[in-house]
């Protein structure tokens, strides 16, 4: 399972090429058993911990125990604006969970484990986010995550414990569990993508020691010795040391290991460590029969209750059963892990920002659950095409192009260029000429950034007449939305439509097709190898 590391600087590591120093911090009954636990075994063991207390029932009482050491809280505490993808032809639906890992220092085992006591009590940022996403048919599944120093837009979020409601704000995105829970992070996650994500699960430091230690061991690999240890140019550091080779780790290494960024070199390098471990873990888990040992699969369930907080609708053995159930039978080499593609943030050379057309083309791949590897088939791809084509909807407009009043703002900047001047203006008199005569360009003043273009609505009697205006330009129906956030039918031109008046065609992905900076690493792949960062090889 992956955890939140200590170190706070940028995606660089100091010390590395670009890097700067410094951190944020100072410092049952068995009847049934095998076989149900065998088919849950298939899956990814990001979430395997959850599979397991499902299948570990000793009856009520023994129930009842692990129901009491789950911990949870609100699923979505912000402003989120993602919508589910529609059903395959088969009426399934992706699931996507959010794993959150937790820099908490709020115990004597976590400040052991991760550092200074003067960091106890502070909020606890969320240093690893990986989306885990698993297709609507089951068949393929991705482990998705965004560098902590990637700068974001927070939507306002509201404390669901305290009720104080945090601002919206753009800053890196590991703050954004400071601000009020997991659920914020979700939000945040929810608007930068266009991904709906159906749960959260978060895990801190001891809990990734406990889980470590139920699972038996890892295997990780270093192609030379590693220790990443305080230089005299560079504080801090996991303390991860071991020689060249393949190792099983466990325990507080395993948290060394998932925690090193300084012996890699770069945060989006630890990131691959993380998938490197991850990996080794689903095919170890796999290859194990722990379901036919009682003592080993209640130490299993045990930890797993322990150490995770889940997202409130999920909060129960049951439920989490349930979850684990759906996470079937899914072979490592339809597993693909990968870091969002990103750039150097030009306001912070110590941050990072998503990578423009390549990290909207794999949130698209996401939203359209278009797998991650080429070893599907064709009838899954017709599948989609038939979903996708089943799913536009068609209603009527509420009242004539005329008397429609189009709101229209641009939204063409990025994080690495500013917007279009006159996007606004050129395309209400484009809707002008179409028979919208009242469209009027956004005059407030106020700036915004999508990647996508969209068309809002507030209510569902107009939801009729935004698809009049989206089929007038050109833009798809997937790119409606429903939002409280406007008052009337609003085309927010974002980033993807910088010049011309009608909306650029899209070419549909197709499966496996990454960006080539996504780092992607197929769950099969047991080659794979850490290469150590030279100031911290001994």
């Amino acid at each position: 399972m992956s955890l939140a590391p200590k170190a706070r600087t940028a995606q660089t590591a100091p010390g590395a090429p670009g890097g700067t120093g410094g951190g944020r911090r100072k410092g049952s009954s068995n009847g049934g058993r095998g076989k149900r636990g065998r088919r849950v075994l298939r899956w990814s063991a990001t979430v395997l911990s959850v599979v397991i207390l499902g299948t570990a029932g000793a009856g009520y009482l023994y129930y009842q125990h692990l129901n009491g050491n789950i911990q949870k809280g609100r699923r979505d505490i912000g402003d989120a604006k993602a919508r589910k993808t529609a059903a395959n032809a088969a009426g399934q639906t992706p699931l996507n969970i959010l794993l959150i890992g937790s820099d908490s220092r709020n115990s004597d085992e976590n400040v052991k484990l991760g550092g200074a006591k003067y960091d106890r009590g502070s909020p606890p940022l969320g240093d690893v986010q990986m989306l885990i996403h698993l297709s609507a048919d089951r068949k393929s599944a991705a482990m998705v995550s965004i560098p902590r120093d990637t700068r974001v837009d927070i939507p306002k979020c509201t404390d669901p414990k305290t009720g104080k409601v945090y601002p919206a704000t753009n800053t890196i995105i590991n703050e954004s569990l400071a601000r009020g829970g997991a659920g914020c992070t979700l939000a945040t996650w929810e608007n930068l993508t266009g991904v709906y994500i159906d749960h959260w699960i978060t895990i801190d430091f001891a809990g990734v020691v406990n889980m470590a230690d139920a699972i038996g061991g890892v295997d990780v690999c270093v192609k030379q010795n590693v220790w990443d240890r305080p230089t005299a140019a560079v504080p801090g550091g996991s303390g991860l040391k071991m020689t060249a080779g393949t190792h099983k780790v466990k325990g507080e290494k395993a948290l060394q290991w998932l925690r090193t960024r300084h012996a890699w070199g770069s945060d989006p390098l630890r990131a691959k460590a993380q998938h490197m471990y991850l990996n080794s873990m689903i095919r170890t888990l796999k290859g194990q029969n722990v379901f036919t040992d009682t003592g080993r699969l209640m130490d299993l369930a045990e930890a797993a209750t322990k150490s995770l907080t889940v997202s409130e609708e999920i909060g129960t053995p049951k439920e989490l059963y349930d979850l684990g159930m759906q996470l079937k039978s899914v072979p490592t080499d339809r597993i693909t892990s990968l870091t969002m593609p990103n750039v150097q943030d030009p306001q912070n050379k110590d941050h990072l920002v998503p990578d423009g057309a390549n990290a909207a083309k794999m949130w698209q791949m996401l939203r359209d659950d278009v797998a991650f590897d080429k070893n599907g088939n064709a009838k899954e791809s017709r599948n989609r095409k038939k979903t996708t084509a089943s799913a536009e909807p068609s209603k009527q407009p509420s009242v004539s192009a005329g008397s429609l009043g189009v709101l229209v703002r641009n939204a063409t900047g990025t994080a690495t260029e500013e917007a279009v001047g006159g996007r606004a203006r050129a395309l209400t008199q484009e809707l002008a000429a179409k028979g919208y005569t009242r469209a009027a360009a956004d005059t407030s003043g106020a700036t915004e950034s999508v990647e996508k273009t969209v068309v809002q609505y507030p209510s569902a009697d107009l939801e009729g007449d935004a698809q009049a205006v989206a089929k007038a330009l050109g833009v798809p129906t997937s790119q409606i939305q429903q939002t409280t956030d406007v008052s009337g039918v609003t085309l927010v031109v974002g980033a993807d439509w910088r010049d011309g008046t009608a909306y650029p065609k899209q070419s549909a992905p197709k499966a496996g097709d990454l960006p080539e900076n996504a780092d992607a690493i197929n769950g099969s792949d047991t080659k794979q190898c850490m290469d150590v960062y030279a100031p911290y090889r001994w």
